[in-house]
Formats: structure tokens, C-alpha cells, sequence
């Protein structure tokens, strides 16, 4: 038998089976709340894309001052130096601290727009505008987790930095606006991953693929 013209497999949606989001219990929807921690039972995340793309509109919102606001404010001999984001990573660069120039880069510039962008990506699949196959779904979705877990490298790098320097006596680094702007970015962009319920790109290419199986054809001559 040829498995692209396999029938599609049964779905716990298909019988009225919510997946507790807390404990992870399968149970029947109709009970409304978890048998086991009471929490709310749902079939799919409420208002799973609107969210998302709300979150996603204010983090690109905050993102134009998390670039444009200072990050960090360097003092040297009397010299008070503030520094965007990219100024910052310049900064660090001419002073050939290429680690945490780079670092800077990689988190606050490159991250950010990857994640956002991929989020669209998926929100667009999830509405039925762009129909890409499931194993290129599977990996952008877990691309964009991964993603997640180092978007605050260079908060970090900028907390320890201004930990480090404090001890010196000719110069002193303090966070600016921008740090906290940028903050809220990735703030944002954790929420929205988090927001954003996955099983509606299954069940968008369900819905798909049904449209497009050869109807049985009920003419008899």
C-alpha cells in the first residue's frame, strides 16, 4: 500500500479528547476541567492565533527602541560614552573583546528577528496561507523553541559585564533604557511562543489534504 494514500490517522480531537495543559491527563472535553488539577479543558489554546500575532506586533513595536534607545552607558576617565545595541557591539569589537561582541550580535540583533520572523512564518501556516510540508514545520517550530532559551544572552553578558567592571577604578558601565526595551522584546516573543498552540498546523494540513482526496464516486449508470 502506498502511505501518501494511507488514510489520515485518528486524532484525539476526532473523539472529543483534551490534553490537559498543567498535568498532561487525556480526558473528555465535555467534563470542562481536569479530573486531576481542575484546570480548564480546551481542545485547542483559545484565541491561540490572535494572541500570538498581538504579541508579536507589540514586541516589533518595542524593538525599534530597544535598537535606537543606549543599552549600556560607559564612563572612562571622565568620558561618558551611551551605546545602542549596535553601537555597543562595535564598542566591544574595536576593544577586541570579540566574544562578547559577537554574543551581542547573535542575541540581540540576529535572534530576535529570526524568531519573530519564524513565528509569522508559522501563524501564516496555521491560517492556510502558505502550505509548506509537516517535517519543515516540525523543525521551524523547534528551531523557534531553541531560540527562546538564549534570547536573553545579552542582558546577561551586559549584567556581568557592569558586575565586573563596577570593580575597576578608571571606568564603569551602567544598562540604559534600551536593555529593558529590548527586554520586553524578548519578553514578548516568549509569550508569543508560548501563545501559540502548534496543533493548528496539523490540523490545517488535515484539513488540506481532505479537500484534496478523490471524492468516492456515488454514480452508478
Amino acid at each position: 500500500m502506498n502511505p501518501l494514500k494511507s488514510p489520515p490517522l485518528p486524532r484525539a480531537i476526532d473523539h472529543g479528547l483534551a490534553n490537559c495543559e498543567v498535568c498532561g491527563k487525556m480526558t473528555q472535553v465535555l467534563a470542562r476541567r481536569c479530573p486531576r488539577c481542575g484546570t480548564a479543558l480546551h481542545l485547542r489554546k483559545p484565541a491561540s492565533l490572535q494572541r500570538t500575532v498581538a504579541l508579536l506586533v507589540a514586541a516589533c513595536v518595542l524593538y525599534l527602541p530597544a535598537n535606537m534607545l543606549p543599552i549600556m552607558t560607559i564612563s572612562e576617565l571622565g568620558n561618558v560614552m551611551a551605546s545602542t545595541i549596535l553601537e555597543g557591539m562595535v564598542e566591544f569589537w574595536h576593544r577586541q573583546a570579540y566574544p562578547i561582541a559577537i554574543v551581542i550580535f547573535v542575541a540581540s540583533i540576529m535572534i530576535p528577528i529570526v524568531k519573530i520572523v519564524a513565528l509569522v512564518w508559522l501563524c501564516a501556516a496555521a491560517a492556510g496561507k502558505v502550505r509548506p510540508s509537516p517535517h519543515i514545520l516540525g523543525r521551524i517550530y523547534w528551531f523557534t523553541e531553541l531560540l527562546g532559551r538564549w534570547s536573553m544572552v545579552d542582558i546577561f553578558v551586559v549584567s556581568i559585564l557592569v558586575a565586573l567592571v563596577q570593580f575597576g577604578a578608571y571606568m564603569t558601565v551602567t544598562p540604559g533604557p534600551g536593555a529593558l526595551a529590548f527586554a520586553g522584546v524578548v519578553v514578548l516573543t516568549m509569550f508569543a511562543a508560548m501563545s501559540f498552540d502548534p496543533r493548528l498546523l496539523w490540523d490545517r494540513l488535515e484539513e488540506m489534504n481532505a479537500t484534496e482526496r478523490p471524492q468516492p464516486d456515488t454514480d452508478h449508470e
